[in-house]
């Protein structure tokens, strides 16, 4: 045979195996409003830069019926390309193919391509579309899974691991996303460890699959998913934009952009908080305000809604946003919002991105629930994440900042490098009405006119120490600012902060809260 012959036939082999299980369920996928892998791939690459790696890999069993049965690409499409020019490496499930099943050889190709990332120093992105593990390799199949686990965990905190959920995700598979960064999930795509047969079997519970496993599902009440996209191209595109915030690893800093260095003060900042620290307002109007465009990346923004996460940009620099929410439960710190906090913060930490925490917290969510359900430990994480973090952080009190979420928040006490605060700040233990009624019980109750009593009382506190002067003065804040003249605060200490190093104790690693 001929070099022209043989050539002829490679591409041949090549053409057929890349068409996956072939164009009728190309066709199915496409029915179901789905991207095949490979469509993925391409919507996500820059064009012409995918370099695929083990097309041609083959599984080796040979138990039920298995022997010479051949799965296109052993049902995963895995390689390198780049995004926005920067290199990432992937792995995209084909349904398609044997239902997109994970085997022994499936598996492994998932992990060399994780290898390859961690190796190179780039961001691994997961595209799962699978029916689960495959029944016919048995604890093979299995064990490629726990491979998966692995690796995951070795790629924490070093590389960036975007998952993003395209169609089913069930059983053990669910856990390589949930050990990932970043869980985008389609509108189509489901996801749980046991589905609605296997549940009412079980325990007689009736649900649907999208109630269980759908994205809404994943996002409102159970916090896994950080996105939801409408389909596949959706998902890509927040896919594209999270990774221009990130660094490609754990030893570079995040990417900076060309920006006007030409501050303007915002008026509106001066009046978009309500003086009265009981009207509420939506913090996001005062993120736009500060970062570049007004271009926020909001994490997770349906899941413990009363705090606000998300990535945005300050003279071209990334920065990560922590946000009190005052139009949900006052903004006040409850158990999900401050694991939703501390996770993201100590992402932020892993990969040099700095912290701006905007605070404007009534406390901890007071309730039997939270506190049978354990909030102490809770928002112990909190108070971790912030307390390790040795990126540059700053931090700005809006309003209120009362108690132990000031300091969770943030707070000076927590080596924060700035601490600004506007003049409608109120830094106390608890609001003016509570610590009135704790300090002064008796004195009240023993006056003629409680209530006048009460109300002179009140002022006297605010005066005393619901005002940000008094914790100037005792330097638990640097500098009380224009609310207008924030942006142009933020971007002067980001640049001041951009060589900043830590000192730590020597240690294996700190303990965080359970």
């Amino acid at each position: 045979m001929s070099i022209d012959e043989k050539v002829k036939e490679l591409n041949e082999r090549k053409e057929r195996l890349k068409l996956g299980g072939g164009r009728a369920k190309i066709d199915e996928q496409h029915e179901r409003q789905s991207l095949t892998a490979r469509e993925r791939i391409e919507s996500l690459v820059d064009k012409d830069s995918f370099q695929e790696i083990g097309l041609f890999a083959r599984h080796r069993c040979t138990n039920f019926g298995m022997a010479g049965k051949e799965f296109a690409a052993e049902g995963v499409v895995t390689g390198a390309g780049s995004v926005g020019g920067r290199l990432v490496h992937l792995a995209s499930q084909d349904f398609t193919v044997a239902g997109g099943s994970a085997g022994e050889v499936h598996s492994d190709k998932i992990v060399q391509a994780m290898l390859a990332a961690l190796k190179t120093g780039t961001p691994f992105v997961f595209m799962n579309d699978s029916g689960g593990a495959r029944i016919q390799e048995g604890i093979d199949s299995l064990a490629g899974y726990g491979k998966i686990f692995y690796h995951n965990v070795m790629l924490s905190g070093v590389v960036p691991q975007i998952s993003l959920i395209c169609g089913p995700c069930a059983g053990g598979a669910a856990y390589s996303p949930a050990l990932t960064d970043f869980i985008i999930q389609t509108a189509n795509a489901r996801m749980f460890i046991t589905g609605p047969s296997v549940i009412k079997e079980a325990t007689g519970e009736e649900i649907t699959a999208e109630a269980l496993g759908g994205p809404l599902s994943q996002m409102n009440y159970a916090g896994v998913a950080h996105f939801v996209a409408e389909n596949d191209l959706v998902a890509l595109r927040i896919c594209k934009r999270l990774l221009s915030f990130l660094p490609s690893n754990n030893l570079e800093d995040p990417p900076q952009l060309e920006a006007d260095d030409i501050v303007v003060p915002d008026k509106t900042l001066n009046t978009i908080v309500p003086i009265d620290p009981k009207k509420s307002y939506d913090v996001r109007q005062v993120i736009t305000r500060l970062v570049d465009g007004g271009d926020f990346l909001e994490v997770q923004p349906l899941f413990a809604a009363n705090i606000v996460v998300g990535f945005a940009r300050i003279l071209g620099r990334s920065v990560g946003v922590v946000a009190n929410q005052p139009s949900v439960l006052a903004g006040a710190l409850d158990i999900n919002a401050s694991d939703k906090g501390a996770r993201f913060v100590r992402f932020c930490n892993a990969f040099n991105i700095p912290l701006i925490t905007l605070v404007d917290v009534p406390g901890f969510l007071p309730g039997v629930q939270q506190e049978q359900g354990g909030i102490i430990r809770h928002g112990a994480k909190l108070l971790f994440a912030y307390s390790a973090a040795t990126v540059p952080k700053i931090t700005v009190i809006m309003r209120k900042a009362y108690g132990g979420a000031f300091l969770a928040m943030c707070g000076k006490e927590l080596e924060t490098d700035r601490v600004f605060a506007w003049p409608t700040a109120e830094i106390a233990v608890m609001g003016p009405q509570g610590a009135v009624n704790v300090i002064f019980r008796n004195e009240i109750a023993q006056s003629e006119d409680p209530q006048q009593k009460r109300r002179e009382l009140i002022e006297s506190y605010q005066s005393t120490f619901a005002t940000p002067y008094a914790a100037a003065a005792r330097r638990d804040v640097d500098d009380i600012i224009e609310p207008a003249e924030t942006r142009r605060h933020l971007a002067m200490t980001l640049d001041i902060l951009h060589t900043k190093r830590e000192f730590r104790p020597m240690k294996k690693h700190g303990l965080i809260p359970l």
